[in-house]
């Protein structure tokens, strides 16, 4: 059996692969080996080993495949003294780290799969996950990029507060009870005039003691207009990733599909949307683009452009915790010819995190057979 090492499995996007990979049964197949940063030798709750050290780059080498949701703090620091060891195993990796590194894949199997297993075939060991957001999209929309239809898009994310991290999750609760616990009095009675309401929840959100260290900002109530770092250009890290990673993934030169927009923080709990505009390179009826979504593969949720089904299907709280991808309010634009609009809404620890990295360890897995 393959030995495989997992590093930051009892983070956030690691515990969503533990649970994908326990539902599975993709434990039968492999030999797990469990590696912590901080609580060196207490007991691993998956399998009752002892944990391993994470930086012991000795133990790390007797390893087939390691499978890395740590950050890429830990993936700078130790890939490079591996493999400058000789460490010839599969790295397989849930951060930023390594994604536009000529020899690294950015594996999203239902969008990349044939260049999976060309890089396979061709000996590249490193492979990464995307970036939440536009491999979200790409699984959306993976119909029209398999047919070589869109020229461009015009990305704007609408981004939760899980995808921060699990502090800012719990900040993002604590501001809401916050602002509610401040004002229940005048929450609760029905004679306060609103513009009072509003003027006071408007003083809480401003006042010192509002909980903002994770964020830098409040949310609850608000937005954040930045994700990621400045890249002093006018665009964030976050926005900048877009383009350069959907034409890795798939498969193309740089800028070969132009994308662009903004990447915004909402106080969704969990689950990412992005509001597309889409230049096409020809024509084509509405009806053509659905079928060419629906029938991309299993995991698109197609939702007709109505109010009704849109409410229902077409949120973040609707699809928390599902492997499906929804994709509505699909309609042709008025800005320019072959333009159209389009909402993508899936579940960025999912799709946008743990599950690429969960059925890339299986592609390995069935690759060395």
């Amino acid at each position: 059996m393959l030995k495989v090492g997992f590093i930051g499995w009892r983070g956030m996007v690691g515990s969503v692969l533990m649970q994908r990979m326990q539902q599975e049964n993709d434990f039968s197949k492999i030999l797990p080996i469990f590696f912590s940063t901080s609580e060196v030798g207490n007991i691993c709750n998956i399998n009752n080993s002892k944990l391993l050290d994470a930086y012991n780059t000795d133990a790390l080498m007797e390893l087939d495949c390691i499978v890395t949701t740590q950050g890429s703090e830990y993936t700078n620091q130790i890939l490079p003294v591996l493999r400058g060891r000789g460490y010839t195993g599969y790295w397989i990796d849930a951060s930023s780290a390594l994604r536009m590194q000529d020899d690294t894949i950015i594996a999203l199997d239902p969008v990349n799969y044939d260049q999976i297993l060309l890089g396979l075939k061709s000996g590249i060991k490193n492979y990464a996950g995307g970036n939440c957001s536009i491999t979200l999209s790409l699984l959306g929309l993976s119909g029209l990029f398999k047919e070589n239809l869109i020229e461009s898009m015009s990305m704007m994310t609408y981004q939760s507060a899980s995808g921060a991290g699990s502090q800012n999750i719990r900040e993002l609760l604590n501001q809401m009870m916050y602002i509610s616990d401040k004002n229940s009095n005048l929450i609760n009675d029905t004679n306060t005039p609103i513009l009072e309401l509003i003027k006071q929840v408007n003083h809480t959100i401003s006042h010192t003691d509002f909980p903002q260290k994770e964020f830098g900002a409040p949310l609850a109530g608000s937005i954040i207009p930045w994700i990621d770092s400045d890249l002093n250009n006018g665009m964030s890290k976050e926005e900048c990733k877009g383009g350069v990673e959907a034409n890795k993934i798939l498969g193309l030169a740089p800028q070969t599909v132009k994308i662009d927009g903004l990447c915004i923080r909402v106080g969704a709990i969990q689950s990412h949307c992005a509001a597309i505009t889409l230049k096409l390179n020809k024509n084509l009826s509405i009806l053509d683009i659905e079928e060419k979504i629906k029938n991309s593969h299993k995991w698109v949720n197609y939702v007709p452009n109505n109010k009704i089904d849109s409410l229902k299907s077409l949120t973040p709280a609707a699809v928390c915790g599902s492997l499906k991808i929804a994709v509505g309010r699909l309609r042709k634009s008025s800005i320019a010819e072959n333009t159209y609009t389009v909402l993508t809404v899936g579940d960025q620890l999912l799709w946008g995190a743990a599950e690429p990295i969960r059925r890339m360890l299986n592609i390995v897995v069935s690759y060395l057979k």
